[in-house]
């Protein structure tokens, strides 16, 4: 243990005490903002910094989770769709943080659809289901395919995966579909599933499924009232662009009109 002598060695003392009094104070802020004055008064770092808990012998908290913000380019999305690793990669956070920072993001993810059904949301338009559905398909590598199931006022009632894919695929069943359908007394439904490769432009595949789905559905008297397709920067509407019955061919026309755009 070290013992102060000289004068010069009381004067260290105090400055490294008060050194990490500082940075002590300065890593508790955001908890002590939080308590005093809510969670809304906190800025995105301080309320990440919450979750890294302590900083490094270089910086404070408050600091990591500003790096850790840069990273994502300013972006609370981006730093919820980064991976374990890339989490890790920022000086301060070890797996244990980054596994918390997941795991936060993850569940405010399901609190919003849990809400989006709760409230008995109206699903009157593509946007809607894009703005709905884009947080659980946004960055993943593979296709997925998920179903939204509506009453005859379309409220949704209900919302599930139903296929899982590679990068370019995913195939329904139109059976396991009908009967979920059914289970949930729904009157319509809406199909969902992902571009990984960045464009929404529906494939012929995508084209002729559609079409199949629905005539399977009509026979139990339910509507497929809309296929969205959702790529990260948009979405692609079938019922808006009028595609269940359109053939192969004309796939090339189609390449020229433009995707909407998601963020209005």
């Amino acid at each position: 243990m070290f013992y102060p002598k000289t004068t010069a060695d009381f004067l260290f003392v105090l400055s490294f005490a008060s050194m990490r009094l500082k940075e002590l104070c300065l890593d508790d802020r955001p908890r002590e903002k939080m308590l005093e004055k809510g969670t809304s008064a906190l800025s995105n770092a301080e309320l990440l910094a919450i979750m890294i808990r302590t900083g490094t012998g270089n910086m404070n908290v408050v600091d990591v989770a500003r790096t850790l913000l840069q990273m994502g380019g300013g972006r609370l999305n981006e730093v919820a769709d980064m991976p374990l690793e890339k989490l890790c990669s920022v000086n301060g956070i070890g797996r244990s943080k980054a596994v918390t920072i997941a795991a936060a993001f993850e569940l405010g993810r399901r609190c919003a659809m849990e809400l989006a059904i709760n409230e008995k949301v109206s699903v009157s338009s593509p946007k809607t289901v894009f703005r709905m559905m884009l947080p659980l398909l946004k960055g993943l590598d593979h296709e997925e395919c998920w179903v939204l199931f509506l009453n005859r006022a379309n409220i949704l009632i209900g919302k599930e995966m139903m296929s899982k894919g590679g990068l370019e695929a995913t195939v329904m069943d139109c059976k396991m579909l009908a009967r979920r359908a059914l289970e949930k007394k729904a009157s319509s439904v809406i199909l969902v599933h992902n571009h990984p490769s960045g464009s929404a432009m529906p494939g012929s595949d995508d084209i002729h499924q559609t079409s199949v789905l629905k005539k399977a559905l009509a026979t139990c008297d339910i509507s497929l009232t809309d296929h969205v397709v959702i790529s990260d920067k948009g979405y692609y509407s079938f019922a808006d662009e009028q595609l269940t019955d359109m053939a192969r061919s004309d796939l090339k026309r189609l390449s020229s009109e433009r995707i909407k755009p998601g963020s209005q």
